[in-house]
């Protein structure tokens, strides 16, 4: 998910100079407000992607609410196959700096969420608040942590981090295929110590990609980087921070499970 992010931070050393002739002046304001990447441009459109995903799981949460269950798990599975081959297409393709692939990508995510958390809830009434909340509060503390300077994101920290992402993505990929064959991998999905170390430390995970998400975006700003990345910013927050509510949910119904 991060080395989408990883290919083009060297971009944004194309906007760093140590030329007297090339500082803030060299642009017009306009050039600064309209062509440039910022915070502000950063939080507007994730806030309009965040209100789009949102709007289509309450529409799948309204559907099983109503009893119009088989067409809620259809745009269920369809939002998860989809936007599963819509991110790989996203990656590869480099449309995530492109709104209507980034808000499709929402739509589709929130379609998938809206038909998982009600799966849950069902199973775990109020699971899915205290997922939301939790997340919430890894996104902030992440934030926080990341403001105070206590995690700097270098080279070495990328290479750790997509490493233990590269694992963590081929166990999901097996699990998906055993599963297919009606095997599952032991332990790991189950509600044991080991089941909830495993969520526990893909969730850490997740908090620490949001730490590289955060280098992306302030790096993208001081180095004037385009403001087509703020969609590129947009996208990777969202990727990690679904990933981060999905294992929260697994987590906590782990936990509940037990008792």
């Amino acid at each position: 998910m991060r080395s989408l992010e990883n290919l083009h931070v060297s971009h944004s050393s194309m906007y760093r100079t140590g030329n007297p002739a090339l500082n803030d002046s060299t642009f017009t304001i306009q050039d600064l407000v309209q062509d440039r990447m910022t915070i502000q441009g950063v939080a507007e459109k994730g806030l309009l992607t965040f209100v789009i995903m949102m709007a289509t799981g309450l529409s799948v949460f309204g559907l099983f609410a109503t009893g119009n269950i088989e067409l809620a798990m259809t745009l269920s599975i369809v939002g998860w196959g989809a936007g599963l081959i819509f991110f790989f297409v996203m990656m590869l393709t480099g449309l995530a700096d492109n709104p209507i692939a980034v808000l499709t990508y929402a739509a589709l995510e929130g379609l998938f969420l809206g038909g998982i958390t009600t799966l849950f809830e069902v199973s775990y009434p109020g699971i899915a608040i205290m997922a939301f909340i939790l997340t919430a509060g890894v996104f902030f503390t992440m934030l926080v942590i990341y403001r105070m300077g206590l995690i700097p994101v270098t080279e070495n920290f990328r290479i750790a981090l997509f490493s233990a992402m590269g694992a963590v993505f081929i166990i999901y990929m097996l699990t998906l295929i055993l599963g297919m064959m009606g095997v599952g991998i032991p332990y790991i999905h189950g509600s044991g110590p080991i089941g909830i170390g495993f969520s526990v430390f893909v969730i850490g995970l997740g908090a620490f990609c949001l730490a590289s998400d955060f280098d992306f975006i302030e790096h993208g700003v001081e180095s004037g980087a385009p403001k087509r990345y703020e969609w590129r910013a947009v996208f990777g927050l969202l990727v990690t921070l679904v990933w981060i509510y999905v294992e929260m949910l697994r987590l906590l119904a782990k936990i509940q499970s037990r008792r």
